[in-house]
């Protein structure tokens, strides 16, 4: 089941690669961050990859995912990481708030802030979603689940249910072994290339959000 791999998360924030254009930050947890992998093989490097590789322009993404963050911690951090120089963000929180059973509702009011600081920076969002597994009982998972379309809704911004949308709808559990580390639950280079494979995408929707030159 695809939800069962939500993500722990480990260490800090990276810096923004080397290349001149627009600034996208990738804001969330590790599965931002890159847990466990080689810098080369995290989830942010592999995107810009892909971008370069399927016609985006040139284009700076900062790493901002930090490991072990919930939305809370995202939301404390938001305001400085909206500096005038960020043009676009990827907002992939939620997962350590399901992992830790924080209350939904808690979850949905730390998302709304941070999307509502993102429009007011005017800077375009993509929100990426988690979902819960059955596991939390069916009143959390609806709660829960309900956040990413109601806040998409509410604020405008493109969105996409889930992280994992790369890895296909609800795949069975041993067809993803081969794509994690040996922990059962971080994605490996090979699963984030499939991740990257599915948001890279809707990242190329957010471009097209950006003003000419921008």
């Amino acid at each position: 089941m695809l939800a069962a791999c939500v993500f722990l998360s480990g260490p800090a924030m990276a810096g923004a690669h080397s290349t001149t254009g627009p600034v996208v930050v990738a804001f969330g947890d590790s599965l931002t961050q890159g847990y466990g992998l080689f810098e080369d093989d995290g989830f942010v490097p592999q995107l810009r990859r892909w971008l370069a590789e399927n016609g985006a322009p040139p284009l700076r993404v900062v790493n901002a995912g930090v490991s072990g963050d919930t939305s809370a911690g995202g939301l404390s951090r938001i305001a400085w990481t909206l500096t005038p120089e960020v043009d676009a963000i990827i907002v992939a929180l939620g997962g350590n708030d399901m992992l830790r059973g924080i209350d939904p509702a808690v979850t949905r009011g730390n998302i709304d802030a941070i999307l509502a600081a993102a429009t007011a920076a005017q800077v375009p969002v993509l929100l990426v979603g988690q979902q819960a597994p059955g596991n939390f009982g069916p009143d959390y998972a609806d709660a829960f689940n309900a956040i990413w379309p109601d806040m998409g809704e509410k604020y405008g911004v493109l969105w996409v249910p889930s992280f994992f949308v790369g890895l296909g709808e609800a795949p069975n559990p041993a067809s993803l072994q081969p794509l994690l580390q040996p922990d059962g639950i971080h994605p490996n280079e090979t699963g984030v290339a499939r991740i990257v494979e599915g948001l890279g995408p809707y990242v190329l929707q957010l471009l097209q959000q950006l003003p000419e030159g921008g």
